[in-house]
């Protein structure tokens, strides 16, 4: 599943520790799912999130388990 994520395009610029965040669209892409399945899953609370400004972004790990968990 991890090969499925998308690559950051610089790398090394996150802190150590960091915990990368994906986009509603990245999420869809991994998923292969429409952008409006994840918003859905997002306000259903099915899929944690956080509110960045007026958009959303997921944790990777929380993706990931979520995969795993589905």
């Amino acid at each position: 599943m991890e090969a499925l994520l998308p690559t950051r395009a610089r790398p090394g610029a996150r802190r150590p520790g960091a915990v990368p965040l994906l986009t509603v669209a990245e999420v869809a892409a991994v998923m292969r799912v429409s952008k409006m399945t994840v918003y859905r899953l997002v306000h259903n609370g099915h899929l944690p999130s956080i509110r960045v400004g007026r958009s959303f972004r997921v944790a990777e790990c929380d993706l990931l388990g979520w995969c795993r968990w589905w």
